[in-house]
């Protein structure tokens, strides 16, 4: 049986919560090494989780608080871990989620959004590839989201942070592939996540309801590090996701139709909480 992740050094940023923490659980199952970092808030029984990692897998599960919108502290962060060895995945994970109809949306918001959610990605990369040119090899793993192979509606900053992402992950998967680092854009569709309970500081918008469909964190875990394991480019999880990459590809007018019924509903939704006029 491959065991391709095994002794394998892994970071993982935005990895106290959500699918990072899923990510960390499967590959430190799998024998790898695992470098965990994220924000502070974060709720009690994901502190556990976290906590019980770090007591079950000594001297390969690790954890730390990071900012990825530091620049400074990401490339110190993954020098310090660089240091002691190969970095052979960088799984640039952490994100924030933002649904609000766009004219209630300031600068403000979308420096936060493009902070965590494109920023958060460039600075780890670019602290990344110097260290992974030099060893020979890497993978690179970008989370990105649906919202960025399709233009969810009421969703125009997220979708501006993750298609940019996308864009970003494709243009360095042919650029470095002949230095023998892949990359590739995760696009994840519904998962059970805090990502619908809150923005980057509880204030930007409500508690969204979770999709029927969302999967778990370690469902989306599984699917993840399969795509990856094959050397996948652009990489959709779940069904709905796979759906609609394959509707922007090969069916247009299918996909025109889902988001014109998705922008109807949420559309009421929002006249409904009083944050649009009929």
């Amino acid at each position: 049986m491959s065991e391709p992740f095994k002794g394998k050094v892994c970071i993982i940023t935005g990895s106290s919560s959500g699918i990072g923490l899923g990510l960390a659980k499967e590959l430190l199952g799998r024998g790898a090494v695992v470098h965990m970092s994220g924000w502070r808030e974060t709720n009690r029984e994901n502190l556990r989780t976290t906590a019980d990692l770090l007591e079950r897998y000594p001297g390969k599960a690790f954890s730390r608080e990071l900012d990825v919108r530091d620049a400074r502290a990401v490339a110190e962060y993954i020098a310090d871990i660089a240091a002691g060895g190969p970095v052979d995945y960088m799984f640039s994970n952490a994100g924030v989620g933002l649904e609000m109809p766009f004219i209630g949306v300031d600068l403000a918001v979308w420096d936060k959004i493009l902070g965590v959610d494109l920023y958060g990605v460039i600075h780890c990369v670019q602290a990344v590839v110097p260290l992974m040119l030099e060893q020979g090899h890497g993978h690179i793993v970008n989370t990105a989201s649906v919202a960025g192979i399709v233009p969810l509606p009421y969703q125009a900053v997220y979708c501006a942070a993750k298609y940019a992402v996308v864009g970003f992950s494709e243009s360095l998967r042919y650029e470095l592939e002949p230095y023998n680092i892949k990359v590739t854009a995760v696009c994840p569709g519904a998962v059970a996540t805090q990502i619908f309970q809150r923005g980057l500081d509880y204030t930007v918008h409500e508690e969204l309801p979770m999709p029927e469909e969302a999967i778990g964190i370690d469902h989306a875990a599984l699917e993840i590090l399969e795509g990856v394991e094959a050397g996948r480019g652009i990489l959709p999880v779940t069904d709905f996701a796979r759906a609609m990459y394959e509707n922007i590809r090969t069916d247009p007018a299918r996909n025109d139709v889902v988001m014109r019924s998705i922008a109807r509903d949420r559309r009421q939704r929002f006249i409904d909480r009083g944050l649009l006029d009929r």
